[in-house]
């Protein structure tokens, strides 16, 4: 839990321009919705932390990190033990990153300079030498490259809604989509065509999308792979692998291992 002062710190908008602290699940695996004056920049070095905002829920493995422009509502949620670090940006110095919730894949340079301000007393001002590493971070950060295959954009519409919240639940439901649109009490047709404009994905990739969110829960908080493979319907554990491949670039045992996703996709 944060102290007072680092809380009186944090809520103030202006200087220093970077706060950085260690955080970890601890017996509190989820936070309130709430809000900052400052962005923020999350990352974990173990488990699964999962970001909830108004697009929809942002998944973060170790070596991936979040970031949450100043005033954006957010949740946070965490699976299995997790421990990591969370970066307060000034609210000026965010008028040059992104304007909206990204999840990006996080570079040794911003890792390596945000662990060593994890020392740095929150809210004390900067010195000539902690001001240019700060500069570095916003530099990193504004050139990270973004990571859409941990997103799970939920849409809006109230019955496109009702699907989604359905299978986020319980990726295993098997319904087709012909029963799952009468379901919810709207043409197939429509459902296709409406789920596409929403959230930028088809059907079939938001359903694909939505098991592998599961599957990193399940595998954060130790499942084995095979229980997960069958567990999510998948007919061998094979199978299950190659998907998880296909959006991560890497197997869920080196994932879950900490491995680095940008270290997996280069080799």
């Amino acid at each position: 839990m944060l102290s007072r002062p680092t809380i009186a710190a944090i809520e103030r908008p202006d200087d220093p321009v970077l706060i950085a602290v260690p955080i970890h699940s601890g017996n509190e695996p989820e936070t309130a919705r709430h809000r900052h004056k400052r962005g923020q920049l999350y990352s974990i070095r173990s488990g699964l932390m999962v970001m909830h905002t108004e697009r929809g829920n942002w998944l973060m493995p170790p070596g991936m990190a979040g970031w949450i422009p100043p005033g954006t509502w957010h949740s946070a949620r965490w699976h299995g033990p997790t421990n990591g670090w969370s970066v307060y940006v000034a609210a000026p110095a965010c008028e040059r990153l992104s304007r909206e919730a990204r999840v990006v894949r996080m570079s040794r340079v911003l890792e390596a300079i945000v662990e060593r301000a994890t020392d740095w007393e929150p809210g004390a001002p900067l010195d000539p030498a902690r001001s240019r590493l700060a500069a570095v971070v916003l530099d990193e950060l504004q050139e990270a490259e973004d990571e859409p295959g941990l997103l799970l954009p939920m849409p809006r519409e109230r019955r496109l809604a009702a699907i989604a919240r359905a299978l986020a639940a319980n990726p295993s439901d098997a319904r087709s989509l012909g029963a799952l649109a009468s379901w919810a009490g709207i043409s197939e047709r429509s459902l296709t065509r409406h789920f596409k404009q929403e959230t930028g994905m088809t059907f079939a990739q938001w359903r694909q999308q939505a098991k592998l969110a599961r599957a990193l829960e399940l595998l954060s908080e130790g499942e084995a792979v095979s229980n997960v493979a069958f567990s999510l319907g998948y007919e061998s554990v094979s199978a299950f692998i190659a998907m998880f491949k296909r959006f991560l670039g890497t197997t869920p045992a080196r994932c879950m291992a900490g491995r680095r996703l940008s270290e997996a996709r280069s080799g």
